[in-house]
């Protein structure tokens, strides 16, 4: 018997921290069940998306068909994807991101069993088959009849901790005995590209990730080099790396170095960057740093020996706290117009012409005078308190590479944090728990066939 299984998902953030353990656990039970089955992968729009997600979802080895967000509401509406799929008899509809209500909808049109994860909340809980929950109070104000519809699987994105030296993609070798500091945009998705040799033993290598969409590294880029050369100015020893996000590439990265293209630059004492396309490519400052640019991914093996990670808000939080790396966290304010990546009608009216601009900075403003005391970072809301530091506002490049410092001269302070983030990243194997919970519905549907 041939089974399909259909992902919905959405976002690159889930595609990294969901779909990826989970298509890797399936694949797993089901060879242990002798169940041969057919993953499929159906985008739909995401606010966040940065048009490579179909990319990333087809360089899973585990996924056989990806449809991209552009064809999703067509197949919602028709049944019919654009290169008209076939399906089996069997299958499992999957939530992995998106809104919960597509689930219910596809499940009924092809009669398929449901299978949702519910990270924060649970809807549509009377047609939707099974329930994964993170935790239980996500069906805490579940009525009781559908009690026996859900099950605590755990925090999915807490897998990242334990497939760091597996699973899909070229990892990097580990660097024992190396002082690491991240400062994360994430990785290249296919796992190839330029050769990366081991760094040196012994050496201090700060890593930078300063976001993956264009909002976030206009700023990020040009703050992320002062720091490191501010660091390096009281460290001449350290050496810089930036893990290249899958959805972008390292000529994406060096636009944002150069003031001909980044004119936020001047807001960061105009630290500037060329792009060295060797066989690893590297970017060079005018005082003749050299940042190197990582492209293989995951990259978790060479996370998980930082000491320290700067980094901006997003997923890549959610992948260090389960990595248990210490992290600060970026998020500058200096150009208020600059941000226009907002949901919903803020984005919309952000994004403008003309009037974009007077529109996202007044936006910004009131998010920041009506967000003090929010907490940004995916390891401080899951802890309800700061662990890891969120600097927010005009930073300044020396400020944020004194409280570097500061840290690495203090490994006991590191230790502390990564203790937290330990503590609050959850408990491990939710992918398979999921994967448990299509088979069982499999199960089922196949049963009620048989009869």
């Amino acid at each position: 018997m041939t089974v399909d299984i259909l992902i919905l998902s959405n976002g690159p953030g889930e595609l990294a921290t969901w779909v990826r353990p989970a298509v890797q656990a399936l694949r797993q039970q089901l060879a242990n069940r002798g169940t041969e089955a057919r993953i499929s992968v159906v985008l739909s729009p995401c606010p966040h998306a940065t048009g490579k997600e179909a990319e990333i979802a087809s360089s899973y080895p585990e996924v056989d068909r990806v449809q991209a967000p552009e064809h999703f509401f067509s197949f919602l509406l028709s049944g019919k994807t654009a290169q008209n799929w076939d399906w089996h008899e069997t299958g499992v509809v999957l939530f992995l991101g998106g809104d919960q209500f597509f689930t219910v909808v596809i499940g009924k049109r092809l009669k398929y069993r449901t299978v949702t994860y519910a990270e924060w909340d649970a809807r549509w809980y009377r047609w939707i088959d099974k329930f994964g929950a993170m935790k239980p109070e996500v069906f805490a104000k579940v009525p009781q009849k559908y009690a026996s519809k859900f099950a605590v699987v755990g925090d999915l994105i807490a897998e990242v901790g334990n497939r760091k030296s597996g699973g899909a993609g070229t990892g990097a070798p580990p660097l024992r005995g190396i002082e690491l500091i991240g400062l994360l945009p994430g990785s290249k998705a296919d796992g190839a590209g330029p050769h990366h040799p081991p760094p040196l033993r012994g050496i201090e290598l700060i890593g930078l990730l300063p976001g993956s969409k264009a909002a976030k590294l206009a700023l990020g880029v040009p703050l992320c080099l002062a720091i490191a050369q501010s660091i390096h100015r009281i460290r001449p020893q350290t050496r810089f790396v930036i893990p290249v996000a899958p959805t972008i590439d390292v000529q994406t990265i060096a636009g944002f170095a150069d003031p001909k293209q980044n004119p936020c630059l001047h807001l960061f004492d105009n630290c500037s960057a060329e792009l060295h396309l060797t066989e690893s490519p590297f970017l060079l400052t005018e005082n003749n740093l050299k940042i190197e640019l990582w492209t293989e991914t995951p990259a978790y093996d060479l996370l998980s020996e930082c000491s320290l990670c700067l980094t901006t808000v997003g997923a890549n939080t959610a992948e260090l706290g389960s990595l248990a790396v210490p992290m600060i966290v970026l998020i500058p304010t200096q150009q208020l117009d600059a941000m226009k990546a907002w949901d919903g009608l803020p984005g919309l009216l952000a994004n403008l012409p003309l009037v974009g601009s007077v529109f996202a900075t007044a936006i910004n403003w009131a998010i920041l005078q009506l967000g003090k005391g929010k907490l940004y970072a995916w390891p401080n809301i899951w802890a309800g308190e700061e662990i890891v530091p969120e600097l927010i506002g005009r930073l300044e490049a020396d400020a944020v590479a004194d409280l570097a410092i500061d840290y690495l001269s203090h490994p006991d302070k590191l230790a502390r944090m990564g203790d937290r983030l330990r503590e609050v990243r959850g408990e491990s194997g939710a992918a398979k728990k999921i994967a448990e919970l299509v088979c069982q519905e499999i199960e089922v549907q196949s049963n009620s066939d048989n009869n």
